[in-house]
């Protein structure tokens, strides 16, 4: 160890970080386009299920249009019937039930027209209600591609990115010696992408705790590589900002 040159060596290692520090952040965002867009999809099925909704009311109300007219057209065709009898009854009584039973029959006519007029009411409303979020729905689609689209090309910006970020990583590696890269690995994948950090104002930068003075010189020595006792991260002073 003691014929490598371990402040050049940090200062690969600084590098390299600068490097991974991307590639972490851009692989991160790559992982949550996927939900990103997950989440707009589910906005928008939300939406076209709530418009099927509304055509599928309008298709059960036709139906039931269609049942009570045709009811009454059996109600109708009923009264019809009994009117025509009255004239071959032969009592005022047998006239009288009669009629009863034709006012009765009458009375059924007129809650079926209630229920016809009713249903063509809320067809209207729901027809209406369908035609505008249908509109809303088209733009929603528009707004869905372009939303995919963005995602798309930002994905393929990344993909781009990390190709370069990793020629560039390729070229660092060999800076640095094989046992000190192997640590510098074992702790970037330990540590959330952040191996390597700088002591500030008596502070790991990596967890903000204290380092004492003694390690700062131990540091600047420059004969071993020294980690954070607290998150074990591989510490280094920035000459250029002391």
């Amino acid at each position: 160890m003691s014929t490598i040159d371990l402040k050049a060596q940090l200062l690969s290692i600084v590098k390299l970080q600068t490097l991974d520090s991307e590639i972490y952040a851009l692989k991160h965002e790559k992982d949550a386009k996927p939900e990103e867009l997950k989440a707009f999809q589910a906005a928008f099925d939300e939406k076209k299920q709530h418009l099927e909704g509304l055509e599928k009311q309008s298709l059960d109300l036709h139906k039931q249009r269609k049942d009570n007219e045709l009811e009454l057209a059996t109600k109708e065709q009923e009264t019809k019937k009994l009117q025509a009898q009255l004239y071959s009854l032969k009592t005022n009584k047998e006239y009288q039930a009669m009629l009863q039973q034709i006012g009765v029959v009458k009375a059924d006519v007129s809650v079926i027209e209630d229920k016809i007029l009713s249903i063509l009411d809320q067809t209207d409303k729901i027809k209406a209600e369908a035609e505008k979020e249908k509109k809303k729905l088209q733009e929603e689609e528009k707004i869905l591609n372009e939303q995919k689209k963005e995602i798309e090309d930002r994905i393929k910006q990344i993909n781009d990115r990390l190709a370069q970020l990793d020629a560039q990583r390729k070229q660092v590696i060999p800076e640095i010696e094989k046992k000190i890269f192997s640590q510098y690995e074992r702790i970037l994948n330990n540590r959330d992408g952040l191996a390597i950090v700088t002591v500030k104002d008596n502070s790991c930068q990596g967890c903000n705790m204290f380092v004492p003075p003694q390690v700062i010189n131990l540091i600047r020595m420059y004969e071993r590589i020294i980690p954070c006792e607290v998150c074990n991260r591989i510490l280094y002073i920035n000459e250029t900002t002391t």
